[in-house]
């Protein structure tokens, strides 16, 4: 191959493909958005969920999936979706996401597993290996520290080494160790000063160094900011194109001895390697002979499984199951509109769609409906709520589903408050008041504010159930399913109850992970603040004991019994919570480090072991940049939930043999700021957090780059800071216009929110060359004639060049 042969290959050819060259063997490969569900585009093309795609299946999202504990579950999604992508013909599936949920406010929150790392690197290994058990590459995403939407193309997410390791690269360290994924999608963020699409320590001594990663490292749509540095760190392929300007400039720059030819080469070299194994992989499994109807159908109830072992029931005082003697009152337009599934890139045609109220039906209850509120905005008036007050009167049972509208949560930007609309607060306050025996079913991504918890009967979470959730939540209602989903993440009672409050999102660019290594459970244990429902929190149709605990320093062995009427499922936590000064802070009082479900019929009793070694204990060493464990005395907790102990033993941890002990016995740790030690309520949003964070970061804090001059990495705001960027902010605001109107009410938020904080690269997505962009950047730093040339020179060489 020529240089120039190998520098075309590492952009793509067009916004999904990239470039084959067969002559030596390299195949065309087609990407896909597929976190639960793909979404294959073969018209107009978007990386944001605006154009149409194929229909296929729409799986839960990855918030309900997670609250399964379940990886066998979710390998059997990930292997249905890589069969759906091998009858599509899609190479890789760009997902799953296992992103920390860092705060509740997050955006993109439902499309990510857990606020913990465990919960997140499991089930994340699961899809991945059900992915590519169909000879389909999964594509790991965003690597790192991507955990805010607002401004995520320019943000720069500054976390301390040791949180860093501890929380927000270990689902990632874990997937690729376990299960091999073929491909990793670098974040748009920069972490710790550096664009993670030209982290050359992110890619290289992590990734590649220690993790062993041998795949192909792919940049976010649009994420790369210098073709040059990127290439040198690491990143094997730029998406989307084309962008011969990628390769031009990679040929430019061995040429004059700015860039190994070497890097180029290697990055080759991984993309041959995933074409070969997309093409082995599906030599070795044969793909599924199903008629299209036959296999999107056994999707669905597959789709409708995973729902309901998802599902959470948060509060049940004997009002279900329902009885199909009993009269519903089935109120709130989600019931027919069902919320299944988020905005932006996930966003799923599916091919198959049902809802609770005409699965209601179906199982043969005698149901009346009230729409309650208009779905879109989630607003009501004094007539739907007599009416639902009307229906709620005459039934024995009322059932009211409300949520999240899909204008509160979307990729691109982050929620402003954890609320629910007003309308469907006041109307569960109002058909509560007169129908007490009201069951309440909540759909939406992410955790919302309950002040009416304490009115209903019962509360069933079903998330974004995907395109089957009616018939699972009818499942459970009915009692043909014992529910037995945990929550993956804390609901706290309040906005401001979490770590970070209001101030979150950051709304400056150097986004400060001030709270350390105290996220979810972590902060909540910590600073003492009793959240609506713990981690790990969920309740069953049944009951379960746990008994005859048996512990030693390599193992954990407990009974649990079905002491209930139902058959039902247990997902067993296992906790490990060190002594008072024996981990150096920041130390959270707790960790999860083992799970399983086990299903059980009434009476019936299963053993279960958890085997413990080094991981279980393991803490990030920042004198020695090592992993290292501690010894002294540890509790292992056998628990129903963070806040549910049911077992507890006390063991040593010895100090480990020189080969296990990376950390050295000579480290000290530094001395901290006193919140580090012990957090209290609020201490992270208090004016000094920032400057103990700095303590703990234990360097300089980055510092944003002036405005002024301008690059590549420039925001559309920042226009405003010259003459010429203020009219063109104008006229960019006026060519939008247009385009826009023909949007949905989501996708222009979407857009209006990303537009500010949009660097001007990302121009290039929409096929304006980058010297064009580079041309415009000279303007706006007053070098007017010659960025004009510029400008002009780039659109006519892209037009030859076509």
């Amino acid at each position: 191959m020529t240089l120039k042969e190998k520098a075309r290959v590492l952009a793509g050819a067009s916004h999904w493909r990239t470039h084959a060259l067969r002559a030596c063997g390299i195949e065309s490969l087609v990407l896909s958005d597929g976190p639960h569900g793909l979404r294959k585009q073969e018209g107009n093309a978007d990386h944001l969920g605006i154009a149409e795609s194929r229909q296929a299946t729409c799986f839960p999202t990855a918030s309900a999936l997670a609250c399964s504990f379940d990886p066998d579950l979710v390998r059997r999604v990930g292997a249905a979706i890589g069969e759906e992508a091998r009858r599509q013909g899609v190479d890789v599936v760009l997902g799953p996401g296992v992103n920390i949920k860092r705060h509740p406010l997050c955006g993109r929150n439902f499309e990510y597993f857990s606020e913990d790392p465990l919960i997140s690197g499991e089930l994340g290994a699961a899809m991945v290996c059900g992915i590519q058990s169909k000879g389909v590459s999964a594509c790991l995403k965003h690597l790192a520290g991507n955990s805010q939407e607002h401004a995520r193309m320019v943000s720069d997410s500054v976390i301390d080494e040791r949180t860093l390791r501890e929380l927000y690269l270990a689902p990632f360290e874990r997937v690729i160790r376990r299960s091999h994924p073929w491909s990793v999608m670098t974040a748009y963020n920069k972490l710790n000063g550096v664009y993670c699409s030209e982290h050359e320590w992110l890619l290289r001594d992590v990734l590649r160094g220690e993790w062993g990663f041998d795949g192909v490292v792919v940049s976010d749509w649009g994420a790369m900011s210098s073709s040059v540095s990127s290439v040198r760190a690491g990143l094997d392929l730029c998406m989307p194109g084309p962008r011969a300007d990628h390769a031009r400039a990679l040929v430019e720059a061995v040429n004059a001895g700015e860039l190994d030819e070497r890097h180029v080469t290697e990055a080759v070299g991984h993309i041959a390697h995933l074409s070969c194994r997309v093409d082995e992989g599906r030599r070795a499994v044969p793909a599924s002979t199903l008629p299209d109807e036959e296999l999107y159908r056994s999707h669905a109830d597959l789709a409708r499984e995973a729902a309901s072992q998802s599902a959470v029931l948060l509060k049940n005082e004997g009002v279900l199951p329902l009885e199909t003697s009993q009269s519903v009152a089935v109120i709130g337009a989600f019931a027919r509109m069902p919320r299944y599934q988020g905005s932006g890139s996930s966003r799923i045609n599916p091919k198959f769609i049902d809802n609770l109220w005409y699965r209601l039906e179906q199982r043969g209850f005698a149901a009346r409906y009230a729409d309650g509120y208009e779905p879109i905005m989630g607003e009501t008036s004094e007539r739907l709520l007599r009416d639902a007050e009307q229906a709620a009167a005459h039934a024995d049972v009322a059932v009211v589903v409300a949520g999240l509208p899909a204008r509160y949560e979307s990729e691109g930007f982050d929620r402003k408050l954890m609320t629910m609309p007003k309308g469907q607060v006041e109307l569960i306050e109002r058909v509560c008041a007169v129908n007490p025996r009201t069951v309440v079913v909540l759909q939406g991504g992410a955790p919302m504010e309950m002040p009416w918890r304490d009115k209903p009967a019962a509360i069933l979470l079903m998330y974004l159930s995907g395109c089957q959730g009616g018939g699972a939540a009818v499942d459970i209602l009915a009692g043909d399913v014992s529910p037995s989903g945990k929550l993956a993440e804390t609901w706290p009672i309040c906005l401001g109850d979490t770590a970070l409050g209001v101030t979150y999102p950051d709304m400056d660019r150097e986004v400060y992970y001030r709270e350390g290594p105290f996220v979810g459970y972590r902060y909540y244990d910590a600073a003492n603040i009793e959240p609506a429902y713990p981690f790990g929190f969920g309740m069953s149709y049944t009951s379960f004991a746990y008994r005859d605990l048996e512990l030693t320093q390599r193992c954990v062995r407990l009974t649990v019994e079905n002491t209930g009427a139902y058959r039902g499922a247990e997902v067993v936590q296992l906790y490990v919570a060190p002594a008072p000064g024996v981990v150096p802070s920041p130390c959270p009082p707790q960790h999860l480090i083992a799970f399983e479900k086990v299903v059980l019929s009434p009476g019936e009793s299963n053993r279960i072991e958890f085997a413990l070694d080094d991981e279980a204990f393991r803490v990030w060493d920042v004198q020695d940049h090592a992993w290292r464990v501690w010894p002294g005395a540890y509790e292992v907790r056998a628990a129903a939930s963070s806040r549910d102990v049911r077992l507890s033993g006390w063991i040593d941890v010895p100090a480990p043999t020189p080969q296990g002990d990376a950390g050295g016995a000579t480290s000290v740790a530094p001395a901290l700021p006193n919140m580090y030690a012990q957090p209290y309520p609020g201490c992270f949003t208090s004016l000094g957090a920032i400057a103990a964070f700095e303590g703990l970061y234990s360097s300089p804090l980055p510092v944003r780059p002036p405005v002024v001059p301008f690059t590549v990495d420039s925001t559309v705001e920042d226009m405003e800071a010259s003459w010429l960027g203020r009219r063109m902010f104008r006229i960019i605001d006026w060519v939008m216009a247009d385009p826009t109107s023909k949007m949905d009410h989501i996708q222009r938020t979407m857009m209006k929110e990303m537009a500010a904080d949009m660097p001007l690269r990302s121009l290039t997505t929409s096929g304006v060359p980058l010297g064009a962009v580079e041309g415009f950047v000279n303007m706006l730093n007053g070098r007017y004639l010659s960025g004009f040339m510029r400008i002009i020179h780039a659109f006519v060489r892209s037009i030859r060049e076509k």
